[in-house]
């Protein structure tokens, strides 16, 4: 997969968590609903994670993709938070 729908998938990625319903009870929903969110950022992050570190995309794709990572982690917390209000 080139490096920008690497990037592209992962942006998308981002707002279908974003886009995680928090359920409406408490309990073992809870974790369900964590679990939801972390995978699919997780599914984010692992199409990234790597181009930092290899040579063939460019310098702006290479910090373009760590600034997407320092999202995926801005956004977990962001979306777990807002479920515990």
């Amino acid at each position: 997969i080139p490096t920008e729908e690497r990037i592209e998938k992962a942006r998308k990625l981002v707002e279908k968590a974003r886009e995680i319903q928090p359920p409406e009870e408490g309990g073992w929903m809870d974790f369900s609903y964590a679990a939801q969110v972390k995978d699919v950022l997780r599914q984010a992050n692992d199409l990234i994670k790597f181009i930092p570190m290899t040579s063939g995309p460019s310098t702006e794709l290479k910090a373009e993709a760590a600034q997407l990572m320092k999202d995926i982690k801005t956004a977990e917390k962001e979306i777990l938070h807002r479920s515990l209000a």
